[in-house]
């Protein structure tokens, strides 16, 4: 409204708006730095083998993560600021989050079909796919054992989500903790996998770029959330999480699924349907 000067005024209504106004925060644009001395790095370590710039930017990123966790934690244990409505626009977030990852993914299989429906559109003069020169991994060997850690972990995170909503912390942080052990496992199963791969990523052609960028993309995800599952279990421990009040385990939670239903369409599609006539040795 304006007075009589005509110059315009704002009158409190006296109503609290429901919302959480976040405080300045630092770790956006540092952590966006970070992420591009870390791309700078990655091109420099390929071309100059130098590493200097990736150890810099992976640094400046795993500092942001580490910083802008705490600070989120701290919101999360302050009275007031998380309410229900900021609590459903987080899952609403988490959800979209999840819906972007999902289509990341997609480009992956959809380069992966693309050559695997139409194999003579690799331009090297094979009609097969995988190509003749590849030996692909047996999908019923290290693989199947992953898909097994991972169906396992998955139902572990469960067992920790009705334990948490019991108030049963002992078993919360027992079935969090077996989680991240099998995140781990996981994790030392691929890197063997990748020792012993009969083909290589650079200079290998169509198939190993594929592979390796959708299958090193779900192992970097599972990664994230092994440090995810990691953070949970410390707060558990701390009591930072209700019955009432546990949505940074939710996120979690719902993180670790979406990385075991991909893991579950690579080992269907490229393991096992897309594996050739001879499969490379154990």
């Amino acid at each position: 409204m304006s007075d009589a000067h005509g110059t315009t005024t704002v009158e409190n209504s006296g109503l609290r708006q429901p919302y959480h106004l976040v405080d300045p925060s630092p770790w956006p644009i540092i952590g966006s730095i970070g992420g591009l001395l870390t791309v700078l790095g990655i091109i420099f370590a390929a071309h100059f083998g130098s590493y200097i710039v990736l150890v810099v930017g992976a640094i400046v990123v795993l500092s942001t993560m580490f910083f802008w966790w705490r600070d989120v934690v701290r919101e999360s244990r302050t009275p007031g600021l998380h309410t229900p409505v900021v609590r459903l626009g987080l899952r609403y977030g988490m959800l979209f989050f999840i819906t972007s990852e999902v289509m990341f993914f997609v480009g992956f299989f959809w380069a992966f079909f693309n050559f695997a429906l139409f194999p003579d559109v690799q331009g090297n003069g094979e009609t097969v796919w995988p190509p003749s020169t590849i030996h692909t991994f047996d999908p019923f060997h290290v693989p199947v054992l992953n898909t097994m850690i991972l169906l396992l972990s998955g139902t572990t995170i469960t067992w920790a989500h009705h334990a948490l909503l019991e108030r049963d912390k002992k078993t919360l942080v027992l079935a969090l903790g077996l989680t991240v052990l099998l995140g781990l496992s996981f994790t030392l199963c691929q890197a063997i996998e990748y020792s012993d791969a009969p083909f290589k990523f650079v200079g290998g052609g169509i198939y190993p770029s594929t592979f390796f960028l959708a299958t090193g993309f779900h192992g970097f995800h599972v990664i994230v959330g092994t440090c995810f599952l990691i953070v949970c279990w410390f707060r558990a421990r701390a009591d930072h999480f209700t019955p009432e009040r546990h949505f940074g385990f939710e996120a979690a939670a719902w993180y670790w699924h979406f990385v075991d239903v991909v893991w579950l369409f690579l080992f269907t599609c490229i393991y096992w349907w897309g594996a050739s006539a001879v499969t490379a040795p154990h």
